[in-house]
């Protein structure tokens, strides 16, 4: 049986983190009345900072930032490429063979 996990909007997670700032509640009490788990309103906040965009943190639905996205189709570019010298050293290891 799968869980379901909640789904929150990019505007939920900012005005969550901005009632935490701007009032006079703890971390933990916002997250209970928010009805979300113990520990999240600190993962999104140490994201936003990390970050320290707005427009560009939490990109949600699995879509990756920019930067995040060109960083893993280059490591997938490197790996064909690798993958391709080692074709080509065997071939040429099996042509060099047969000339001697």
């Amino acid at each position: 049986m799968s869980v379901k996990r909640k789904k929150y909007s990019k505007q939920f997670k900012l005005d969550a983190l901005e009632m935490y700032e701007n009032g006079e509640k703890s971390m933990a009490l916002v997250e209970r009345e928010l009805g979300i788990t113990d520990g999240l309103l600190a993962k999104w906040r140490d994201d936003l900072q990390r970050v320290k965009d707005p427009a560009i943190v939490f990109p949600g639905n699995g879509n990756l930032p920019e930067q995040e996205a060109r960083i893993r189709q280059l490591e997938r570019e490197n790996a064909q490429l690798r993958q391709e010298k080692e074709i080509l050293k065997k071939v040429l290891g099996i042509y060099s063979k047969d000339t001697k």
